[in-house]
């Protein structure tokens, strides 16, 4: 037999929802999770915000926590980030730990990445110039913050001495 109590303590748990079918332009700020099905243009300011699958959030979020299924574009900044969805071009994202899972698609796993910039670890950056990350990922490393910086391309090796 289910605990009542129990029942009732999941049942008051409150989410801030934006459903499949409802678009939203403007500001949300919640003291709640906030749960995306639907299409957010704006801002969004919450302890957590989920993408689904279906759903789409364009503009500024500040978040304690993202977990991403959906579209996300514009500025992120959160503690946590966890996208296994698409990171539209023009993206920033400001994270102190970032997990990219893939998803399969077309029998390939992926997540796809627009044109972004990713600053990942202790001390995110705020300075523009930052290499942006192009195309698509086909898989990534869970980066856990220290050192999940993305690596540059080595450089070419040097050229043996004619003579």
């Amino acid at each position: 037999m289910a605990d009542p109590k129990k029942a009732e303590a999941a049942a008051s748990v409150k989410k801030t929802l934006v459903e499949e079918g409802t678009e939203f332009k403007g500001s949300i700020v919640s003291k709640c999770p906030v749960a995306v099905s639907g299409r957010v243009e704006g801002e969004v300011h919450a302890p957590s915000l989920t993408v689904a699958t279906g759903g789409a959030v364009f503009g500024k979020m500040r978040v304690g926590q993202i977990t991403s299924e959906g579209e996300i574009a514009g500025e992120v900044e959160a503690e946590s980030v966890l996208l296994s969805g698409r990171v539209s071009n023009n993206t920033i994202i400001r994270t102190k730990t970032l997990e990219v899972k893939p998803v399969a698609e077309a029998a390939a796993l992926r997540v796809t990445f627009g044109d972004c910039v990713l600053e990942v670890g202790e001390e995110p950056k705020k300075t523009p110039g930052t290499s942006p990350v192009q195309g698509t990922a086909p898989a990534a490393p869970k980066a856990d913050g220290g050192g999940g910086q993305p690596k540059p391309p080595a450089p070419p090796a040097p050229k043996p001495p004619q003579g």
